[in-house]
């Protein structure tokens, strides 16, 4: 059964947020909130979490999976960036937008692209989620929180606890947090592609 921790949106307590931390850590496969919506999160390097994550939203090797960053020094690690991707970049977080991006050494060969040898990246604008990367002190391994053959991703807490609580070993619960995923923009060509048109406004890279 998966553990339920419960947090202030405002003011997350810093003894839950350091036992969802160190949960993450040992290897544990998370739900949690962000600006956008709820997301499925574990290390980077967990091939464990990687599986699981697959498992539960059914997705293939194609699919991008997004590392969650507290800022863009953990960005920059990740990801290739030239000077016009960086400004554009910086003028769109923290935020609701994933980026994909060619990544570096530091990424994961199972987490990259099989042929683009792509990641997605982003900085949320969220106080529970910027507590969590915080805390944990590295990027946290995430995708949408979207279950197979369902329209919008899943909102509160109590229910996702509900449904995976076999499946996933942590659940955080700071309240709903909407569920319109996040805006993808490819700016693996140099050039912007919207991917997926979601809760960051699109103008800018239009």
């Amino acid at each position: 059964m998966a553990k339920y921790f419960d947090v202030h949106p405002d003011n997350p307590q810093p003894r839950t947020i350091n036992a969802v931390a160190d949960s993450i850590r040992n290897g544990a496969l998370v739900a949690y909130p962000t600006d956008s919506c709820y997301a499925l999160g574990s290390r980077i390097g967990s091939r464990d979490g990687i599986s699981r994550i697959r498992a539960i939203r059914d997705l293939d090797d194609r699919h991008h999976f997004t590392l969650m960053c507290a800022n863009f020094a953990q960005l920059g690690q990740l990801v290739h960036i030239d000077n016009d991707v960086f400004r554009a970049v910086k003028a769109s977080t923290p935020g609701a937008y994933t980026f994909i991006l060619p990544g570096t050494k530091e990424v994961p060969r199972q987490l990259l692209h099989p042929k683009k040898k792509t990641v997605g990246v982003r900085i949320p604008d969220h106080v529970v989620t910027q507590a969590l990367l915080a805390e944990l002190g590295e990027p946290l391994l995430s995708s949408t929180l979207l279950l197979p053959d369902e329209a919008e991703p899943l909102t509160q807490g109590w229910e996702i606890k509900e449904r995976l609580d076999h499946q996933v070993d942590a659940v955080l619960d700071s309240g709903e947090c909407g569920t319109e995923p996040t805006t993808v923009v490819d700016f693996s060509s140099g050039e912007p592609e919207i991917v997926r048109r979601g809760a960051g406004d699109t103008a800018r890279f239009e």
